[in-house]
């Protein structure tokens, strides 16, 4: 206060000056004092220039001289809390500080001295205010006397201040107004009472008492002959509704909308007929039409606002314009000369219903106005629905040009002043359909159906109502082409009934209602019914009918209830012999449109974008794998493979325009086309990806490399993947990277380089959207978040496949020195520079080192590296399931010591890592079920009864005693079942063949280094079970040795340039291994059981070397490199993952991650690291005894097990890490064996059938 100056006191109010000039316009448009002072106290948060004020900038300043110091020691106090172990949220910082600070001796000093320096400023200013107001006043009385001589002065501005006028509009004032504005008198003392009225502030006219007469007095003028006069008023109203409350513009609205709906009763006004039409340089309609519309201009702002007020004034305007909306004229008998109604009007003004959408989107209102139409109004309904009939029999009895004649207003005309009879009618139709198909969303305005109607003797229901909207899109006629880019909206039938249709289909509850039944899919599809029997489509159906429908039908394919129904029908599980669904009549009509076989159409501009639409269609059934499932015999992949080779040779052959030339325009446009189809088709194709047998059938077509292109594309420019997906790229690009041709695709489109050039950018430079309101002294997160999106793309392209593909035969570049502008490019790159730091220039060619360097070897420092590091070392060191080894944590624990942990850097492994488990050795065969399981192999007769009676013995074992399925017990078990199959030639699916190599044969043979780690790691986890003893090394060595030599006998002869198909199975032999263990190390009992299973069909399921480059597969299968356990095996998977757990289904693609990929992970490594070996027994005795589908059956048990699991991680972005690094905890196979028979009893039949035809040349 003491250095409060009087220039500072001059300086305060011109910055006070300068925010009540900028905020004047907000003030003053408030209809209280409270409202005023609510607009000022959230200005921050309405006003983007808040912070540019001089007087805020002046108020932090001043804040920040007096409490800075302060708020910065408390922010230090609790920084040092935090690092001391406190863990505290940002918010709750801010909100500790704040409360500090506002408690304290010097934030209410702080108050008291601003508040008075303030009191200063501001009575100055108020004085000041009071003498400018006197010299106003004198002002204004001299200008009253100069408006007097003229009347027609129109200023209506909303800019003048109520406070400049508040004090002198009074009672008196308004009274005057009143009796001036009385009918007999003078023309000009009428105008001038009006425009004082208009100049006035709103609310000061609505305080007044005499407002409600005024009110009344002003809607009987409405009809004053005099037009200028009537205008004026309707300013007034348009004022009113502008800047008053509601409680004001509700009397004025209802008002307005009362004298409308008496002036439509009153016989004595002239309102047009149907036969007269309407012209809108008449006069009287012109301003007949200018008070609709006020009426609808406020209709459609009213939502925005009323919910803040009592209900009844919400329920007033509603009820009054309903009650206008039901007037009907007494009906004459000729149609022609009924007078128009007030919807009429209003469809003129509103033709798409807008004002009904605003009412009926939120519930506040909706329940009003759906009560109202059930109780009273439902004319209004019914009326509508007449419309949309009349409409559509006029179309199916009168000849195209007579109905075009009624829908000319289905394009956009200029200078318009006269509309007919029949344009009326068809404007009216429009927004009946609208106001209808708004209706239809929402439970309640369904509920209004069925509709009697008097023209009709059935009442229409909901079924009927949209089999109409449907028909309406090939049945109604074709408006012209609009090629103009200025048409911005078509009103033509079949897009207004489109448009309404999709709208539907997006809301689910309603679609499932109303559009997902036989009814109205058939009434789609009839169109293409007719043109599959070589009958034209409908009177009126064009290619943009049928592109309408395509567009109706891929939007209910999208969702999938929709899909569904278009699959299987109504009754999915009716043997009754119907008509093909409507995914087969889609599938057959899009084939023939792709192959040119219908001639109706072609040679017609607008073919390709008919094909288009129905392959889009098509692309969202065979995107799911049982959409794939129903349409795999109509090979559309080499239908659309065809078409995209042809278009590709087409596009290359367009001719370089000639500068200069007329023919530039024609031939860019034309080749514009092409390239569009041309993408669309790729699309289509790429499309095939989404599913494993999908990415088969699309390797077959040999374009998955402009596929791929295609796809990084669209990515570099962040399209969108289409339209009606949900989610991005992550599943697709999971797909395509879950395979070796695949991963080149990937890496020969550039994807990978771009995702790891992202990758290094973010790990080096940061990202510059990362907000840092905290920065650590050291990091402390084994990964940045900012990082982590990028890594999880790359660990979904890390596939076995891709990473074989991708790194095989490559070595470390391991340079002398690495430059800081080096950036890596490829795996190897991210591996020689991130993971494998092995010298000096590698630590020192990374900018941020501590975050960029994750699994490297440096110095041990008690960090969340370090911690992560040595949790990998043990990991990749021990084998062994969730209770079979122990890990250390990932995160420190609190505590003197937060590590107890020994870091792991050199062999052996310390022991406190390596679990107590041991194999149980029981006399396990003298249970009494195993014992009557394993007489049954010495049983002569040995026909399917027998094998289906052990089956049922070993179910019963493994729900009630599955621990007993183990040791020497399971040995014997497997033995002796798989020797009996194989020796029935109804359960053999390969021929035998005879081996007769030994031991020396095979001596000299080598094995690849994968194979050798394999064998030491197989060897310990053994020797670590007590299952297998010293020596076995070499026996387990031999075995495989054997089987490669076995299996190489049956391979065919393959050039590839995949380096999977130039060699041997890249991988270790897991199961090989797995079966060596189970047969406690024993090489002749092992081979000899593998030569025998090698028959079966299981054995292509749970051995995945046996169809390795093997001559029983298609050439195509063999070239493409995709295992049957990828196309066959985690195919089913994901169809059976989504019907019976959808929630985990949905999680996948949220995460953009494939359920194929981590599936196909586990059964390759034949679970080891993920169960424990009881459970791997379990396992492979539940496939060989039960059938390779048991498989499939397990895999959606984990699933179904994990789902918690999966959500969690879901919602914290790391599901890929989950699934890959952790074990299956808790999971037993036991546990779910009656599940699995409910899974069996339902898919069997379809599983088997699939698997069985592996071997078929054509899927």
């Amino acid at each position: 206060m003491a250095h409060f100056s009087g220039e500072d006191e001059a300086m305060l109010q011109a910055m006070l000056r300068q925010l009540f000039q900028s905020v004047k316009e907000k003030i003053t448009g408030a209809p209280s004092l409270e409202c005023a002072e609510e607009i000022l106290l959230h200005l921050e948060e309405t006003d983007e220039n808040f912070h540019n004020y001089e007087f805020v900038k002046y108020l932090r300043q001043y804040i920040c001289n007096t409490l800075g110091s302060m708020i910065e020691e408390e922010m230090e106090k609790w920084t040092s809390d935090q690092n001391q172990g406190e863990e505290f949220g940002y918010d709750t910082v801010v909100q500790h500080v704040t409360k500090r600070t506002q408690e304290s001796k010097e934030y209410k000093e702080m108050i008291h001295s601003l508040k008075n320096i303030m009191m200063i400023v501001v009575e100055s200013m108020i004085n000041k205010f009071e003498e400018d107001e006197i010299r106003s006043q004198e002002r204004q009385k001299k200008i009253q006397k100069e408006k007097s001589s003229s009347y027609c002065t129109d200023n209506c501005s909303d800019s003048d201040s109520s406070f400049n006028q508040s004090y002198k509009f009074c009672q008196g004032k308004l009274q005057l107004i009143l009796d001036q504005l009385d009918p007999g008198q003078p023309k000009e003392v009428r105008y001038e009472a009006l425009q004082t009225l208009c100049s006035a502030p709103p609310s000061d006219v609505l305080n007044c008492e005499n407002w409600t007469t005024l009110c009344e007095k002003l809607t009987v003028y409405l009809s004053d002959p005099d037009p200028v006069f009537s205008d004026r008023i309707l300013k007034f109203y348009a004022q009113t509704f502008t800047l008053s409350p509601l409680h004001m513009t509700k009397e004025i609205y209802t008002s307005l909308a009362k004298y409308l709906e008496l002036y439509f009763l009153s016989r004595e006004n002239n309102i047009p007929t149907l036969s007269t039409g309407i012209d809108i340089s008449n006069p009287n309609v012109n301003h007949l039409l200018k008070k609709i519309r006020l009426l609808n201009e406020y209709q459609k702002e009213a939502p925005s606002f009323w919910i803040r007020h009592p209900e009844k004034y919400m329920e007033e305007i509603v009820e009054s314009t309903l009650s206008l909306l039901s007037v009907k004229h007494d009906q004459s008998h000729l149609v022609s000369q009924k007078i128009l109604d007030p919807i009429y009007f209003l469809a003129l003004v509103d033709t798409k219903a807008v004002w009904f959408k605003k009412w009926m989107h939120a519930y506040y209102s909706r329940t009003t106005v759906l009560r109202l139409l059930e109780k009273k109004y439902k004319s209004l309904i019914t009326t509508a629905v007449q419309q949309c009939v009349q409409y559509f029999e006029l179309c199916e009895t009168m000849k195209g040009d007579e109905v075009l004649g009624h829908s000319k207003s289905c394009g956009i005309k200029q200078k318009t002043f006269y509309y007919s009879g029949q344009e009326l009618q068809y404007i009216y139709f429009i927004h009946s359909l609208s106001l209808l198909g708004r209706l239809l969303i929402y439970t309640q305005g369904r509920k209004l159906f069925p509709i009697k109607l008097k023209t009709r003797k059935d009442s229409v229901s909901l079924t009927d109502l949209l089999v109409l909207f449907t028909r309406l899109i090939y049945r109604s006629p074709a408006c012209p082409k609009m090629t103009s880019p200025g048409h911005l909206e078509d009103y033509s039938p079949a897009s207004m009934a489109t448009e309404v249709l999709c709208i539907l289909c997006d809301q689910k509850e309603c679609a499932i209602e109303c559009l997902y039944n036989n009814t109205v899919i058939e009434a789609l599809l009839q169109p293409i019914h007719n043109l599959m029997k070589g009958t034209k489509a409908a009177p009126n159906c064009s290619e943009t009918a049928l592109i309408h429908i395509a567009h109706i039908l891929a939007r209910i394919a999208s969702v999938e209830e929709g899909l569904t129904l278009l699959l299987y029908g109504e009754n999915m599980n009716s043997s009754e012999e119907k008509s093909p669904t409507g995914a087969h009549l889609i599938a057959q009509f899009s084939k023939k449109l792709l192959d040119e076989d219908i001639s109706i159409f072609s040679g017609s501009e607008m073919f390709p974008v008919v094909k288009g639409a129905f392959t889009s269609v098509c692309r969202q059934i065979y995107g799911t794998c049982e959409g794939l499932q129903v349409l795999i015999p109509y090979s559309l992949h080499e239908s659309i493979a065809k078409a995209w080779k042809k278009t590709s040779l087409l596009s290359e052959r367009i001719p370089t325009p000639v500068e200069g030339s007329d023919s530039i325009s024609l031939v860019s446009q034309e080749s514009q086309n092409i390239m569009a189809w041309e993408e669309n088709l790729l699309d289509d194709l790429l499309n095939f990806a989404a599913t494993p047998k999908g990415l088969l059938l699309l390797q077959r077509t040999g374009a998955i490399n402009e596929c791929v292109t295609f796809m990084f594309n669209r990515y570099a420019k962040k399209l969108q993947i289409s339209r009606h997906k949900k989610f991005g790229y992550g599943v697709l690009v999971t797909q395509v990277a879950s395979t070796a041709a695949g991963a080149i695709a990937l890496q020969n489109s550039g994807f990978i380089n771009a995702l790891i050039t992202e990758l290094w950018a973010n790990l080096e430079c940061g990202r510059d959207d990362v907000r840092v309101t905290h920065p650590r002294s050291t990091p402390v997160d084994p990964i940045d978040q900012s990082c982590q999106k990028s890594f999880l793309a790359l660990v979904n392209l890390l596939s076995y496949p891709a990473v074989f593909e991708l790194v095989g035969n490559q070595s470390l570049p391991n340079k002398t020195e690495y430059s800081l502008r080096e950036v890596p490019t490829s795996i190897i790159d991210i591996i020689d520079r991130l993971i494998i730091l092995n010298s000096e220039a590698k630590i020192r060619s990374l900018f941020n080192y501590e975050q960029s360097h994750i699994f490297g070897l440096r110095e041990f420092i008690i960090d969340s590296l370090s911690v992560e590091r040595n949790h990998v070392l043990v990991r990749i060191n021990l084998i062994g399931g969730p209770m079979e080894r122990i890990l250390p944590p990932r995160l420190l624990e609190k505590g003197d010591e937060p590590y107890p942990w020994p870091m792991f850097s050199s062999y052996p492994l310390p022991n406190c890592y390596l679990s107590d488990c041991v194999t149980r050795s029981t006399d396990l065969k003298q249970d009494n079920d195993l014992g009557k399981l394993l007489l049954r192999f010495k049983m002569s007769d040995k026909q399917t009864a027998w094998i289906e009676n052990c089956r049922r013995q070993f179910c019963k074992i493994m729900k009630a005693k599955p621990d007993i399925i183990s040791g020497s017990a399971l040995v014997e078990l497997l033995e002796k079942f798989v020797l009996h199959l194989s020796e029935s030639p109804s359960e053999c699916y390969f021929p035998s063949v005879e081996y007769t190599a030994t031991d020396a044969n095979v001596k000299n043979e080598n094995l690849s280094s994968v194979q050798q780690l394999g064998i030491k790691m197989t060897v310990r986890y053994g020797k670590f079970l007590n299952l297998l003893k010293d020596g076995a090394e070499n026996d387990l060595t031999m075995v495989l040795k054997h089987c490669e030599r076995f299996l190489k006998q049956q391979q065919a002869s393959i050039k590839s340039p995949l380096l999977c198909l130039q060699r041997n199975y890249t991988s270790h032999d897991w199961f090989v291994s797995s079966l060596f263990i189970i047969m406690l190390g024993d090489k002749d009992k092992t081979f000899r059981f593998l030569q025998q299973f090698s028959r079966l069909l299981t054995s292509a399921f749970l051995w995945l070397p046996r169809l390795h480059i093997s001559r029983y597969l298609p050439a195509d299968t063999i070239e493409s490199g995709i295992h049957p356990v990828y196309f066959c095996s985690t195919h089913y998977i994901e169809m059976l993952l989504k019907a019976e757990v959808p929630l985990v289904f949905s999680a996948f693609h949220m995460s953009g991650f494939a359920p194929s990929q981590i599936c196909m992970q586990w059964i390759t490594q034949c679970f080891w690291n993920y169960l424990d070996w009881i459970e791997i027994c379990h396992y492979i005795a539940t496939c060989v005894f039960l059938g390779p589908d048991y498989q499939v059956y397990i895999c959606i048990a984990i699933f179904k097990h994990l789902q918690q699991d999966i959500l969690q991680h879901t919602q914290t972005q790391d599901l890929q890490v989950f699934l890959k690094e952790e074990a299956l905890h808790g999971f037993r196979v036991s546990d779910y064996f009656e599940y699995m028979e409910i899974l069996e009893q339902n898919y069997r039949p379809v599983l088997l059938r699939d698997m069985r035809n592996i071997r078929v040349q054509s899927t």
